[in-house]
């Protein structure tokens, strides 16, 4: 396919490795080259070398070099600035045999080094819709020679409000343009949008061939909600990926994540919308460059993010939506790499992740998360890999390693290696829901005086001793050692608490408790006289309650007056 190309194109995309094209590619270069197209296409599926080979037939002439021009022939608009410039990285490649010279404009950035650019010129522009229109308003950004303009996830820029942005920089572009649009799905303000500025249009669609998740294994952790950060951590330290992304929902959970990771010794940067274009740039290059493995980020914030070396993705905070679980995960498994795709469940919503899947058409594999044990045996493993693997010595390593032989063992020598290898990681750690939770097997040493509590879940309530135990240490700041049994009734939870540590619990309890909150902090605990089968047989004497008539309500007459 690649052989209809110019030959410096083709020269391009073998030197990148592209032996075939993927789905959307095969497509778009099967299209009429004159036509506008409608691209359906899944993240990660190509798209940005597809519309790269699809402006092709717009901007070379005959020997495949790029004309000499002074206004923009291409036009590239994507919503954010880090798609904006994954985009120009990939163009500059794609491109760069044939002498074509891209300019980027992107919010964040020197608007006056921008300007200096357009006016020196440039073959292909690609920006974001904010910027572009800036300097379109401002006489820097000249459309008139303009002979293809691509919008590239033009969904999400409608989602996020650029609506009236992209009318002014189409209406500015000429008639005679070629239109692309991409967008993964095709909501009513985007098929308005193909039908103002499109002609004809070609619709393709390849989300049924790239499902956005071919190469991505898909895990569904179910977990305790107290042990959500401990799992990321072990799940980091489990599979050891080389570059991993983590999904959080806001701002505040990102910086609280982050932190804690760096805390615990990760090489990890955080992506948000309170971070400067400075800022993002340095987190992406120390990505890029080895320096951190761990990108924690918003999905705003990660969109456009191109990792090769990106291989898990972990859902810390659930997604909205099966397109957003689509698009986060599809930052891995991409070019034909494996990925892992990582959705943490707390007990409590995995209904709602089930039905999440079922929609998206994903088979996920439902698994507990790693524990400590788990990373320490995957530890082992690698270790020994590691260390057996052959090496290149030169005579100072051989002449230093003699030396340690003459004197220490060969063990003590190796238990050292080990030792270094092992420092190099952070710790795994102990979940609280490690193993079944404590239930009605007896007093136990320290629970021979104890004192029963209540709360207001029960199995009506989905309630389940493995996140009803970290409940209760999170709530009321004590170890899951301080358990004693727990009993679930139909309505209510009854457990036991030893009497030494039941004052501090309840203080706890209700320092914790959060009025009119929903989920976790919105349960009753309270202190309760007896044992839960004196209180049983208590109520089985009682009888049943009494039965209570309501009255019926009285008729209103005209003109008679309801008691005040």
């Amino acid at each position: 396919m690649f052989d209809t190309l110019s030959p410096l194109l083709a020269e391009a995309l073998s030197a990148r490795g592209y032996d075939a094209p993927t789905p959307v590619q095969a497509a778009v270069l099967e299209a009429d080259a004159n036509r506008d197209l409608i691209v359906s296409a899944q993240t990660g599926s190509g798209k940005t070398v597809a519309f790269g080979l699809a402006m092709a037939p717009q901007l070379l002439e005959e020997n495949g070099s790029m004309p000499f021009i002074r206004e923009p022939l291409a036009l590239v608009i994507a919503p954010t600035r880090e798609l904006a410039l994954q985009v120009s990285r990939e163009l500059i490649w794609l491109y760069g045999k044939a002498g074509a010279r891209i300019a980027t404009c992107v919010g964040g950035m020197d608007a006056s080094k921008e300007r200096r650019n357009l006016r020196d010129g440039a073959h292909i522009v690609v920006g974001t819709p904010g910027r572009l229109r800036d300097h379109l308003e401002r006489g820097a950004l000249d459309l008139s020679a303009l002979r293809v303009a691509v919008l590239d996830e033009a969904d999400e820029m409608l989602d996020m409000g650029f609506r009236e942005d992209l009318e002014e920089i189409l209406d500015a572009t000429p008639d005679g343009r070629r239109t692309l649009l991409f967008s993964a799905t095709m909501p009513k303000p985007i098929v308005a949008l193909a039908k103002r500025y499109q002609k004809d249009a070609e619709r393709i669609s390849t989300i049924g061939e790239d499902r956005g998740h071919g190469d991505i294994a898909y895990q569904a952790v179910v977990l305790a909600p107290s042990d959500i950060e401990q799992a990321v951590v072990n799940l980091l330290r489990f599979h050891e990926a080389e570059s991993a992304m983590l999904f959080c929902a806001t701002r505040e959970s990102v910086r609280r994540l982050h932190a804690s990771l760096v805390e615990r010794g990760f090489a990890a940067v955080a992506l948000s919308g309170e971070h400067s274009q400075n800022e993002r740039n340095q987190a992406m290059q120390a990505l890029r460059d080895r320096r951190a493995r761990v990108c924690v980020a918003t999905d705003v914030a990660a969109r456009g993010i191109d990792l090769p070396t990106l291989s898990l993705v972990i859902h810390v905070e659930l997604p909205r939506d099966a397109e957003t679980l689509q698009h986060r995960s599809g930052r891995t498994g991409r070019a034909g790499k494996k990925g892992i795709a990582a959705l943490l469940v707390p007990y409590q919503r995995k209904k709602r992740v089930e039905s999440m899947l079922r929609g998206a058409k994903i088979n996920a594999e439902w698994i507990k998360p790693p524990s400590s044990d788990d990373v320490r045996k995957q530890d082992r493993q690698r270790l020994l890999a590691n260390l057996l693997e052959p090496v290149e010595a030169d005579d100072e390593d051989r002449a230093l390693a003699k030396q340690l032989m003459e004197q220490r063992s060969a063990e003590d020598i190796a238990a050292a290696l080990v030792q270094a290898h092992r420092a190099r990681m952070p710790a795994p750690e102990d979940l609280l829901d490690e193993g079944p939770a404590p239930r009605d097997q007896g007093p136990r040493a320290g629970f021979e005086d104890t004192i029963w509590f209540r709360m207001d879940i029960g199995r009506r309530h989905n309630a389940d001793p493995r996140w009803i135990l970290p409940l209760l240490c999170r709530r009321g700041h004590i170890t899951k050692s301080e358990i004693g049994a727990i009993r679930i009734a139909a309505n209510e939870t009854m457990f036991e608490i030893p009497r030494a540590a039941a004052s501090r619990f309840m203080a706890a309890v209700k320092r914790t408790a959060q009025a009119g909150a929903e989920g976790e902090d919105g349960i009753t605990i309270e202190a309760v006289d007896g044992k839960p089968r004196e209180m049983a047989r208590q109520n089985r004497r009682a009888g049943p309650p009494p039965v209570r008539h309501k009255a019926r309500p009285a008729h209103h007459h005209k003109g008679l007056k309801r008691p005040r």
